[in-house]
């Protein structure tokens, strides 16, 4: 088995905290999200991987190297203009000679993916999709299959009168080799609008797999924040985080409060009477005296004034918050400035 990871995006939709990291290393709990697909990947014993790159592919290849420290095989491809899904798909075919396992670079999930290619062979499949049920299937695509798991069809964003299932597509596939011939060379080509209605015509062994548990977009700021806060939570089923640790200051009779739960790097400074809870803060942040930290994720180097507030937010690296500031419900992109008595 082998693995493509869809790592091309520009993280258009998680701006600002994109604008100078590219979406797929953005750190979650301290980890470069990446490193939470490959993991994913090698709890099936997969670690032949190839990452599909695009935007600033320098800066992710240099995170990761050869794969080595992780316990996998890295390989690169670099789209030189977009080529959509499938065409990047189709531009890895050289390190694509098996069975390969395709996920889009922005899910966070707890699939159990042995078990999605079992059934994939059992069905003998020459493609299976994983689906994830959604409370409003008006806002996405719609995926319909027969009752024995084969695709029937797709629905994209359906009015509730014509909505026939409560099943989308969570990005995951698994690819019978030949399905690559199917694919042009070298143009724009999507799964979702030309490979995947492709099937249907052909009438390819084309099957359904529904997943149940967590499964996460992380796109946009918000459910980037979700997600790191899940993590810290353990809703990913043994994913491992980043461990905490902290140079923790105490004088003046003031203790600084840390839950168990937060992960702090250890090269954090926190200062007497601060209070940290189900919060992430990268390299080198400093939190001054009497600070409060609360549902949050601090990037490297922010630094957090004396007696502020910071509630479900997240404070770009290298991020200053004045004293007495309050910050709630709020992104703050790389090197943002708050001045004392701020309110955002």
């Amino acid at each position: 088995m082998q693995a493509l990871i869809l790592a091309g995006g520009k993280g258009t939709r998680l701006r600002p905290l994109t604008i100078h990291t590219p979406k797929p290393i953005v750190p979650i709990a301290n980890r470069p999200f990446l490193l939470y697909q490959i993991d994913l990947l090698k709890q099936a014993g997969i670690t032949d991987i190839t990452l599909a790159l695009s935007y600033q592919p320098g800066r992710i290849e240099e995170m990761l190297g050869n794969g080595q420290e992780f316990g996998v095989r890295l390989h690169y491809t670099v789209e030189p203009s977009p080529l959509g899904t499938a065409g990047a798909y189709k531009k890895a075919g050289e390190h694509l000679s098996e069975t390969a396992i395709v996920l889009n670079g922005d899910t966070l999930t707890a699939l159990d993916l042995a078990d999605v290619v079992a059934c994939h062979r059992e069905k003998k499949a020459a493609a299976t999709i994983v689906l994830v049920p959604v409370e409003d299937p008006t806002l996405y695509g719609v995926v319909e299959t027969e009752q024995n798991g084969r695709v029937r069809g797709f629905r994209e964003k359906p009015k509730h009168d014509e909505v026939s299932g409560n099943t989308i597509n969570a990005g995951i596939y698994v690819l019978e080799p030949h399905i690559l011939d199917l694919v042009p060379d070298d143009e724009p080509f999507s799964f979702e609008y030309q490979l995947f209605p492709a099937l249907l015509e052909r009438n390819e062994a084309f099957y359904a797999y529904v997943w149940h548990g967590y499964w996460l977009d992380i796109g946009t700021p918000a459910r980037y924040l979700q997600a790191s806060l899940d993590v810290l939570d353990g809703r990913l089923n043994g994913l491992r985080a980043a461990q905490s640790g902290a140079q923790v200051f105490r004088g003046d009779g003031e203790l600084t409060r840390i839950d168990e739960v937060s992960i702090i790097d250890p090269s954090c400074t926190i200062r007497p009477g601060a209070e940290i809870s189900r919060s992430v803060l990268g390299p080198n942040c400093l939190v001054e005296e009497r600070a409060r930290i609360e549902g949050s994720v601090l990037w490297g180097g922010s630094r957090i004034g004396h007696s502020s507030l910071v509630r479900n937010s997240v404070v770009g690296r290298s991020g200053i918050v004045g004293r007495n500031a309050v910050v709630e419900n709020a992104i703050l992109g790389d090197k943002s400035s708050l001045s004392d008595y701020t309110l955002v």
